[in-house]
């Protein structure tokens, strides 16, 4: 068994080409997106269809309900099965959260347990104050852009434990991963919220509110579904929920690839107009070495 590994911020088409790699290479599929193991959680987060996932027996998704914490030692538990499973087909690692991919190829190191008294204070810093206040630590971290991370950093130190070893500068695994031009991949992204919107966004997040009151903070913050709760409680307009999904996608899109730029010796397949998800799964297969 062989896992194969193919990253990209979001938008930049990883899934339609995962899927013809999967075709050619005779593959299963392991979701590493960290939005995607919320079951209902479909339309907002461009989930593969019910026929796609039973075709190409996906892993990693549907995995809790969005009332459920979820972490990336139960996403690499979900990868590690998924590579027994495999046995002796290859299995494509594809999504977009940088986590799961440094777990599935450094390994997981344990952190302390959470401070959430310490953590509720540091929450409300900026993103420059919480730089600065690691900085005064003497520690850095490789995804010092990401303030969700910082936190936890300044939580794991300040409760008096050093972090862990991977979370700083070490030699890279490599990976492939795709990328569009700056001004492409925003087309992209507004493309596709305005296609959230009109196969039902609304109508599958007021089923899941029916279904789950109350939200972990993660699912809560989801891009697209907390905006489309604010339009439910009557909080934003639909042409406000949009603009703001468009631009909240547009930052993750920023920080998946600064993690990808940084924390692994990445490979990047850059697409270009024109390309199709056949061109780009062929330039893929050549950056794994595989044969076409």
């Amino acid at each position: 068994m062989r896992t194969l590994c193919l990253a990209g911020a979001t938008a930049t088409g990883k899934t339609a080409v995962a899927h013809l790699l999967a075709e050619r290479l005779g593959a299963r599929l392991l979701s590493a997106d960290a939005m995607l193991v919320y079951r209902g959680m479909d339309i907002g987060t461009a989930k593969p269809t019910p026929a796609e996932r039973a075709r190409f027996a996906y892993r990693g998704l549907d995995v809790v309900g969005p009332d459920a914490p979820f972490s990336v030692g139960a996403w690499l538990a979900c990868a590690h099965a998924a590579q027994a499973e495999a046995a002796d087909a290859p299995l494509i690692a594809v999504g977009g959260t940088g986590l799961y991919f440094s777990a599935l190829l450094r390994g997981l190191e344990p952190t302390p347990p959470e401070n959430p008294a310490l953590r509720a204070g540091l929450e409300a810093l900026s993103l420059e104050a919480l730089r600065a206040r690691l900085a005064a630590h003497g520690a850095t971290i490789a995804d010092d852009r990401n303030p969700r991370r910082l936190v936890r950093a300044l939580e794991i130190l300040e409760s008096g434990h050093a972090l862990p070893g991977a979370w700083g500068a070490r030699t890279p695994p490599r990976l492939v991963a795709l990328t569009w031009p700056r001004a492409l991949l925003h087309e992209r992204i507004a493309r596709r919220v305005e296609r959230m919107y009109a196969e039902g966004l609304l109508e599958e997040a007021r089923a899941l509110r029916e279904r789950f009151p109350v939200w972990s903070r993660t699912a809560a913050q989801a891009i697209g579904y907390a905006e489309a709760l604010a339009v439910l409680a009557g909080t934003l307009t639909v042409a406000e929920a949009q603009a703001r999904t468009v631009v909240r996608t547009r930052q993750l899109a920023r920080r998946q690839e600064s993690y990808l730029r940084t924390q692994f010796a990445t490979e990047w397949v850059a697409a270009a107009p024109g390309d199709t998800p056949e061109t780009l799964a062929a330039r893929v297969l050549a950056a794994w070495g595989e044969d076409a």
